[in-house]
C-alpha cells in the first residue's frame, strides 16, 4: 500500500497541467482576436480535448476523495458489520464494470495506435474491418509538433502527420478507465481493511452546513 500511495497525486498534477495548459491557449486565442484580430485556428479544438481530458481523470479523482453522489440512507441504519459487506459488494460490481469500460476503451483506442485489439468480436459481423488501421487518422485543426515526429514511423509507416494522431488525445481513453479501475481496487483494500464501510465516504451538503454552523458561531459570538 506504501507503494500504491506513491500514485496519490498523479491525477490532481495531470489535471493541474492540463487546465493549466488550456488556460493559456484560451486566454492567447482571446488576446489574438481582440488585439490582433487574429485567431488561434486550433486553440478551440485543442480546448475542447483537455476539458475532456480533465473530465475523464476527474471521475478516477473523485473515486479516490470518496467525492462521487449516492445515497446512504439504508446504509446508515445497518450496522458496521453489514455496511462493510455491502461495500465490498459494491466495490465488486464497480471492479466488474470498470474493466469491461478498460477493455472497451483499450479495443476502441488501439485501432488508432494499429496495436492489437479484440479482432471484431465488439463489432457486428461484416463491419470489422471498418475498425481497424486508423494510425493515420488525424484531428482537425492541432498541428503536428516536431518534437512527435517520432511517431510517424511507429503509427504512420513513416508518412508524414499534417495534424497530431487521434491516438493522442484518444489515449485518455483507456488511461481513465485504467485510473477508474486501480482507485476501485483501492477504495475496496481500504473497506477490507476496515478504514471505511463505503464507496461514498463524503457528504458535501454534510459539510456545507457544518461549515454554516461554524459561521453562525463566529458571528453569534462577534455580536456579542
Amino acid at each position: 500500500m506504501s507503494k500504491l500511495s506513491r500514485t496519490d497525486n498523479f491525477e490532481e498534477t495531470l489535471i493541474a497541467i492540463l487546465f493549466g495548459i488550456m488556460t493559456v491557449a484560451t486566454f492567447s486565442n482571446v488576446i489574438a482576436r481582440y488585439i490582433f484580430n487574429d485567431s488561434i485556428l486550433w486553440a478551440l479544438e485543442l480546448t475542447v480535448f483537455l476539458f475532456a481530458w480533465m473530465v475523464l481523470l476527474g471521475a478516477s479523482y473523485a473515486i479516490k476523495k470518496n467525492a462521487h453522489l449516492g445515497v446512504d440512507i439504508l446504509i446508515n441504519m445497518l450496522s458496521p458489520q453489514k455496511r462493510r459487506i455491502l461495500g465490498l459488494i459494491a466495490v465488486f460490481f464497480c471492479l466488474l464494470f470498470s474493466f469491461l469500460m478498460l477493455k472497451g476503451s483499450w479495443d476502441y483506442w488501439a485501432n488508432f495506435a494499429n496495436l492489437p485489439a479484440t479482432e471484431g468480436r465488439w463489432f457486428p459481423l461484416g463491419f470489422e474491418e471498418n475498425y481497424r488501421d486508423k494510425g493515420w487518422y488525424e484531428v482537425n485543426d492541432i498541428p503536428m509538433p516536431y518534437i512527435l515526429s517520432w511517431m510517424e514511423g511507429v503509427f504512420n509507416e513513416g508518412e508524414e502527420y499534417e495534424k497530431i494522431p487521434r491516438l493522442i488525445p484518444y489515449l485518455v481513453l483507456p488511461l481513465s478507465m485504467f485510473l477508474i479501475l486501480f482507485r476501485f481496487l483501492q477504495a475496496g483494500i481500504a473497506i477490507y481493511k476496515g478504514d471505511q464501510d463505503r464507496l461514498i465516504a463524503n457528504h458535501e451538503a454534510e459539510g456545507d452546513i457544518d461549515s454554516l454552523k461554524e459561521d453562525l458561531k463566529e458571528m453569534s459570538g462577534e455580536s456579542k
